[in-house]
């Protein structure tokens, strides 16, 4: 509404006024109001996107968290399992020289040098338990047995009568599992007889 009371101004004064008004709802229109409605939903994606972002990273961390703890664990069973494979390997040796010591005693010396004898079978025996103690297992095949590859390592081959190629003529040292590794295969011989 027009101001009565003014004097009435020229067609210049009044196109200048016009234009001003019309700048201003220009710049009115062109600023952002900060409660506007346009402003809003992209205020809300932008936090949305966020929000799914940090999400995202919160859920790829803590799989690998997980991730980290079943390899630790799995690496803490195998270090118990599998930690003393060296010492159980070198102890193998000694298993071995014990069971040639009793093999090789007479009949006729046995009462002689029972003491001695009985010392041996006993020191022999708790290197056995210690082993079973700790998931070491003998593998002793006896000849006869197939030949199997997985837990016997042939060392010769001969034809012998009466046995089939593949067979297990002689047991040269007995082979050890440790739980379900095999620590050292047994040292066999094994028959080469043709099939007639």
């Amino acid at each position: 509404m027009a101001n009565t009371d003014r004097e009435p101004q020229s067609l210049d004064d009044l196109a200048a006024e016009a234009d001003t008004i019309e700048a201003e709802a220009a710049a009115r229109d062109a600023a952002p109001e900060s409660g506007s409605d346009d402003a809003a939903p992209d205020a809300l994606a932008i936090v949305t996107a966020e929000r799914d972002e940090m999400r995202d990273r919160f859920m790829r961390a803590l799989a690998d968290a997980e991730n980290t703890r079943k390899r630790a664990d799995r690496d803490r069973r195998e270090a118990e399992n599998y930690g003393g494979s060296r010492l159980a390997r070198d102890l193998l040796p000694v298993y071995d020289n014990l069971r040639r010591a009793l093999d090789s005693i007479a009949e006729d010396q046995r009462d002689a040098q029972k003491a001695l004898i009985d010392g041996i079978d006993l020191t022999m025996r708790e290197l056995l338990n210690v082993f079973s103690k700790h998931g070491v297992q003998r593998i002793a095949p006896e000849p006869g047995e197939k030949f199997d590859p997985q837990t016997h390592q042939a060392m010769f081959e001969a034809p012998v009568p009466g046995t089939k190629a593949g067979e297990i003529i002689q047991v040269m040292t007995e082979g050890f599992w440790l739980h379900d590794r095999l620590l050292r295969p047994a040292q066999v011989g094994v028959s080469s007889t043709p099939a007639s």
